[in-house]
């Protein structure tokens, strides 16, 4: 039997996982072992079958009191999907204001994630 050794990132304890893979076509995660808390074993379990990232990022903004305006996504997409998230994201260019909150890009890549504005950028009037 295999085994695979993880540190968790859901909370501040970071606690060393071991994680038994008991079968590997189709992946079948066993016995997870090394948590402080009932969120570790949850975690390494999804982790191993189908590891997922939230992005932070940034888009140009053409008009505004900043260049750019930080984003991330709204929800955690595949880790095989970042580079063509990230490519979506680069190719994006958005017109001052912008809002905080406010959907920049839907569904990029075809994930179910949208790219969302965590920064107020005004608009310059001249």
């Amino acid at each position: 039997m295999k085994t695979r050794n993880l540190i968790c990132i859901v909370c501040p304890n970071g606690c060393e996982l071991t994680a038994e893979i008991v079968q590997d076509e189709p992946l079948e995660v066993g016995e997870v072992t090394g948590s402080l808390c009932d969120k570790g074993p949850l975690w390494a379990q999804q982790e191993i079958a189908n590891p997922m990232r939230t992005i932070a990022s940034n888009i140009l903004v053409e008009g505004g009191d900043y260049p750019l305006v930080s984003v991330r996504t709204d929800a955690a997409v595949p880790r095989e999907m970042i580079a063509e998230v990230m490519l979506a994201i680069k190719a994006k260019s958005v017109a001052a204001p912008v809002q905080i909150g406010e959907v920049l890009i839907s569904n990029p890549a075809g994930t179910t994630c949208n790219i969302i504005a965590t920064r107020l950028v005004k608009e310059i009037r001249e």
